[in-house]
């Protein structure tokens, strides 16, 4: 499964082709909240995590989420990663549960996405 980096906004039906060639109705993401560019794609968040780190990325800014295309705008990004387990940081969940953190990777999601 192809891994993009996505730092310049994709239209919807891009988006639902990644879905597609993914797990059909999800694609798993990595979002940078410091660089406010996104990795769509691959079989694990850890995929594309790897990429955005090969590309400058720095660990403490990368959240895993997962895309749903087909269900609303405000209700198409889930929150859950293993990538996002980091005790050192003092996350110990799968689910992103810092109101900020979740409001930043909304913002980006929504601005490269059209």
């Amino acid at each position: 499964m192809e891994i993009k980096i996505i730092n310049q906004p994709i239209s919807q039906a891009e988006l639902e082709k990644l879905a597609e060639d993914s797990f059909g109705d999800m694609v798993k993401g990595v979002v940078d909240i410091e660089k406010g560019k996104m990795a769509l794609g691959g079989e694990l968040h850890a995929d594309a995590e790897a990429l955005l780190l090969e590309n400058g990325s720095n660990q403490q800014n990368l959240w895993g989420i997962n895309i749903l295309p087909q269900k609303s705008k405000e209700d198409r990004i889930e929150f859950t990663s293993l990538i996002n387990i980091r005790p050192s940081q003092g996350y110990r969940s799968m689910e992103i549960e810092d109101k900020e953190i979740k409001e930043k990777i909304k913002k980006i999601v929504d601005g490269l996405i059209n």
